[in-house]
């Protein structure tokens, strides 16, 4: 199948045109009309430094519910120990920088993909309202360190994670916990994970046909979405 490369228009090839390992697209630019159009359908950029941007909708897709999320009795006990303080789209840039310096491992889907033209479009996606963060803090010599987080983008009654890190132990898993229960409260049906990783998969993420995947989407993007703020 012949590389579809994108127009100047905020617009993609159904994700059914995908080459087998995912790819639909290469080429355009990371506007904020281009990323809600791409995940709208679906569709995700991830590529390194120096690549054309590269456009994504593999087959199957890892998802997650909220009311399926799986949380282990030794990641309860330390929620319930409170080390962690959890805080939402306070430190959205910080999050998104120290998932870039992450090293590519099951916690996310790597950290050397997010370049600087990725960090400055979701950045201005989070100035609009649609990117969000979750911060997991310690307290350190009485300053406050930022030890873990995640982030990802919000349409309808959807999420998209992107990314996730941590520099200390089961930051990143208190924060991710924080974030799908905050989720639930919002009425988020969808969560979309993108692809498989054990992680993931320890929080009760499974994969479903892309077909299924976009169906879903559709629907939960028809919902008006909570009015609650994050």
């Amino acid at each position: 199948m012949p590389v579809y490369y994108l127009p100047e228009e905020p617009v993609f090839p159904p994700p059914s045109q995908a080459e087998p390992n995912g790819l639909v697209a290469v080429g355009g630019d990371l506007s904020p009309e281009r990323l809600i159009a791409a995940y709208s359908e679906g569709i995700f950029p991830w590529f390194s430094k120096g690549d054309p941007f590269l456009w994504w909708s593999p087959d199957p897709r890892l998802i997650l519910t909220p009311e399926r999320l799986h949380i282990s009795r030794s990641l309860a006990k330390t929620i319930r120990r409170d080390r962690f303080h959890v805080t939402f789209d306070c430190a959205f840039e910080s999050v998104v920088r120290n998932c870039s310096q992450a090293e590519r491992g099951d916690e996310q889907q790597g950290g050397t993909w997010i370049t600087d033209d990725m960090l400055k479009a979701y950045v201005e996606l989070h100035r609009l309202g649609y990117a969000h963060s979750v911060e997991a803090w310690l307290l350190e010599d009485d300053q406050p360190v930022l030890a873990g987080g995640a982030y990802g983008v919000a349409l309808g009654r959807c999420f998209f994670g992107e990314s996730m890190f941590h520099c200390r132990r089961d930051a990143s898993k208190v924060a991710f916990v924080a974030m799908v229960k905050r989720l639930e409260k919002l009425g988020v049906e969808l969560i979309d994970c993108q692809m498989k990783t054990e992680h993931l998969l320890k929080f009760g993420a499974w994969e479903i046909p892309r077909e299924q995947f976009i169906k879903q989407l559709h629907r939960a993007l028809t919902v008006e979405k909570s009015n609650d703020k994050w």
